[in-house]
């Protein structure tokens, strides 16, 4: 747009530019986080109270695509919107907030952790490389790649008091690495009777906890538990 209005100024071609994306060779997930940390430092701070709590929030959502024969690790992805499968992939993104602003950090693309579900086959490369780990965690389950993506953030000298997520990630294994790791996570549980809760005395599971408080008409409960 801006060579289109005449005010592009810069020293270098729109073809630098393109070869720039189109690097196979960048470290997307470094220099993104590096880029929204420098956004953070030298634009937002001085703007918001240090009081103010600051988030990390993580969502996946479908990256739907036609056609996969000749896309590497295009796979058959679940869609919880529609309920069924979908050829593409499932994109894993983590953003900061500071309460009134959304900067966006880092993403990956997910393939199928089965091979089964995975259309074209997945090309050799060194896992040492940084082709290897790119695909390597394009193969791992959401979960784990999330604490990747927050890690690669953190590096990069953004920090947050709490993580927002939706049930999809909020296993006691997740919690507890974050926890670890010097943050707080606000999330719906998911439901499971598989997994228990120290509650009181007890050990429930989430079903079990609802039902010891079942909500009153005009009041509204908080309970807690660990």
């Amino acid at each position: 747009m801006q060579q289109k209005t005449g005010s592009f100024k810069e020293a270098f071609s729109k073809n630098t530019f393109y070869r720039f994306l189109n690097s196979t060779k960048t470290n997307w997930l470094r220099f993104t986080s590096l880029l929204a940390a420098d956004i953070v430092k030298n634009d937002l701070k001085h703007l918001t109270d240090d009081s103010r709590k600051n988030v990390f929030i993580i969502d996946d959502s479908l990256f739907h695509r036609t056609s996969c024969k000749k896309t590497e690790l295009g796979s058959k992805v679940f869609d919880h919107t529609g309920m069924n499968y979908k050829k593409g992939f499932r994109m894993l993104t983590v953003s900061w907030s500071d309460g009134n602003t959304l900067i966006p950090v880092n993403s990956c693309l997910l393939a199928s952790s089965k091979e089964s579900n995975i259309i074209d086959p997945v090309k050799a490369f060194d896992k040492r490389t940084l082709a290897g780990k790119r695909r390597k965690l394009a193969q791992t389950k959401a979960p784990e790649a999330m604490l990747t993506l927050l890690d690669t953030a953190v590096s990069a000298g953004l920090s947050a008091e709490y993580v927002l997520f939706d049930s999809w990630f909020s296993n006691p294994a997740q919690i507890t690495a974050l926890k670890s790791r010097g943050m707080d996570v606000i999330a719906m549980i998911k439901k499971s009777s598989r997994i228990k809760y120290t509650y009181g005395e007890d050990q429930l599971n989430i079903k079990e906890i609802y039902s010891r408080n079942k909500k009153r008409r005009g009041t509204f409960q908080v309970s807690s538990f660990c």
